[in-house]
Parts: C-alpha cells; sequence; structure tokens
C-alpha cells in the first residue's frame, strides 16, 4: 500500500490505516477478542501499518491493538488518546498534566510497548491551558514515551496554541463527502503549519457504504441510536448520497465505501483516512480504495452532484457537540 507523510512531522503511515474502536466500543457486539487480533493482523499482513485506538474505547481495546501488533510492533504506528475524566467520555474532559501522565503509563502497559508513535488529546479541556497540555507531551517526548503529539477535534485557536509549543503532527477529526466543515478553516491550517489530517467515520460511521437505510435497526448499545443524523427521517433524506455514490462506483466497479475513500484520499496528500470494521471482507473492501484512482472528472463530477444535496441531521448529539471544535 501506499505510504504518505503526515504533515512536515516525518510521520508516515499506511495512506489507509484502521479505526481499532468499534472492535469493543461503541458500535454494538463486543468482537471476539481472538477475532479482533485476528482482524488486526490480517489488516498489516494487508499493508497497513497505522493503527488507532484510545484510553476512552476502554481497556479490552488497547490490549487487543498491543496483542496483535506486539510481534511487528517496529514496523507499526500506534496512536492512542487521552482526554476524559477516568478514560470515561460520559464524565467530561480531564486533560491536566497529571492525568496525561497517568494515562501514557496505562496505555504503554495494556498494550505492551515502551512508546506511543501517536498520542492524541482526544477533545479540548477548557479548564487547561493548551500550552500545559502541549508542554507535557513534550516532555514525554523528550522522555521517550511517545514519538508525536496529535489533537483530535480542535478548533484552530487550539491548533495553533498547541503548535507552537510542541509541533503537531496530526489532527483527527470526522471528515468525508457528508461531514464537510474541515475544508472551511481546518485543512487550510494544517497546509500552513506542515500538520497531516486523520478523517475518522470517513464512511459516514458505516452510512456511505449503501449497507444502511431507513429500516435498519442498530444494536441497542450502538451509540448510532443518539445521533440525529441517524433517525430514521435523516437517513431517508440522505440516501441521495448514497445513491450519488453508487452511480460513481458502477461506473468504475467499485464500491460506494471505495468511491468515499478515494474521495478523501484524493483531497490531499498528508491525509490518511482511518475506517473501522470487524468484518475481513469490510476490510479487503476499504483497502481496495486505496489502489483506486479518481481522474479529475470523476472528482468534478461528484463535486457537482454532492453539491445539489443538503445533507440532514447533526452529527453529533447536543452534549457531545459541546466538546468538538474548541
Amino acid at each position: 500500500m501506499e505510504k504518505r507523510q503526515l504533515g512536515t512531522s516525518g510521520l508516515e503511515v499506511s495512506a489507509l490505516g484502521l479505526g481499532c474502536m468499534g472492535l469493543s466500543f461503541g458500535l454494538g457486539p463486543v468482537t471476539p477478542p481472538a477475532e479482533a487480533v485476528k482482524l488486526i493482523r490480517a489488516a498489516f499482513d494487508r499493508g497497513v501499518t497505522f493503527f488507532d485506538t484510545a484510553e476512552a474505547y476502554g481497556e479490552l481495546n488497547e490490549m487487543l491493538v498491543g496483542q496483535a501488533l506486539a510481534s511487528v510492533r517496529d514496523q507499526v504506528v500506534i496512536a492512542t488518546k487521552f482526554g476524559f475524566k477516568e478514560g470515561n467520555a460520559q464524565l467530561g474532559v480531564d486533560s491536566r498534566p497529571e492525568r496525561i501522565r497517568l494515562v501514557i503509563e496505562q496505555s504503554l502497559r495494556r498494550m505492551k510497548t515502551d512508546y506511543i508513535d501517536l498520542f492524541y488529546q482526544h477533545r479540548v479541556d477548557p479548564n487547561v491551558p493548551m500550552e500545559d497540555v502541549a508542554g507535557t507531551v513534550k516532555e514525554l517526548i523528550a522522555e521517550g514515551k511517545v514519538r508525536h503529539f496529535g489533537l483530535s477535534e480542535a478548533g484552530v485557536p487550539s491548533i495553533r496554541k498547541a503548535h507552537a509549543v510542541q509541533p503537531v503532527a496530526a489532527l483527527q477529526s470526522e471528515y468525508s463527502l457528508w461531514w464537510r466543515e474541515p475544508e472551511q478553516e481546518i485543512l487550510p491550517t494544517l497546509a500552513e503549519l506542515g500538520i497531516g489530517f486523520v478523517p475518522f467515520s470517513p464512511l459516514g460511521k458505516g452510512f456511505l457504504t449503501g449497507k444502511i437505510d431507513e429500516n435498519t435497526q442498530f444494536d441497542k448499545s450502538d451509540f448510532r441510536n443518539s445521533v440525529p443524523r441517524f433517525s430514521p427521517e435523516a437517513r431517508k433524506n440522505n440516501q441521495a448520497l448514497v445513491d450519488l455514490l453508487g452511480r460513481i462506483a458502477q461506473q468504475k466497479q467499485a464500491t460506494p465505501a471505495q468511491i468515499a475513500l478515494a474521495w478523501l484520499l484524493a483531497q490531499k496528500p498528508w491525509i490518511a483516512p482511518i475506517p473501522g470494521t470487524s468484518k475481513l471482507h469490510r476490510l479487503e473492501e476499504n483497502l481496495g480504495g486505496a489502489s483506486l484512482k479518481l481522474s479529475a472528472d470523476d472528482l468534478r463530477e461528484i463535486e457537482d452532484a454532492a453539491a445539489q444535496i443538503t445533507i440532514e441531521g447533526a452529527r453529533y448529539p447536543a452534549a457531545l457537540q459541546q466538546l468538538v471544535g474548541r
């Protein structure tokens, strides 16, 4: 698989990474651990070198990543995150320096590794100066426990403050054909500062695959039940975007998911999306998107058609929306 540089940090990753959250958190039943480890290893065997987890996804998630990648640790980039009270997003944010230091020690122990390649602040903490957050990670880098600093869902002022103290290697935020807000201020700022971009939910939390419609029932533990954009009415109205991807996919002998990922990869050379899945056939389908090249005409056709579609529904419930863009 093609490799990409995340900005000017020198951090090289596979063009597509693997978001590991859904293996044990947030998207319904937990994948049996042996299957999860097998899937992560299958991703590596197929060229993926970039794996994303977080304290907030639970101890098991980090342990699975560490177990799966132990024998190839020097060949992969592992990203994890700090920033929530007791590692629980429901309890609010906590990026106090002492908390950051506790999280890194716990993550290293769970993953049985000596260092984390990319350590993100999961959400900006308005109660802790960004200079203190970045300064703490800078110290961890000096100590060899962390190699690169990242932010997730941060706004432009926070990105600039952090980058002035410790260069930010990557920003992780939602970005896809159905959530394009980063194009307004975020992408120009990242380009200016030489920061890479790691889009999560590049397939619209599964919606852009074409496998979800207004009648789809989610498991009761699936957080999409609380997302306004996933109400049956919003799904019905947003089907037009999936139909567009389906038309382009038919022309290219591909799938809607592959078109959505190829579109993202075509936006900037320093973008590395992290689609997640628990199924091997979906993993293989997603990776096919990395080798699919869209021409200038293809991209223009998608752009013109997408401009005619209005996406309905907020991407987060109100409480979670307050945590982004700060």
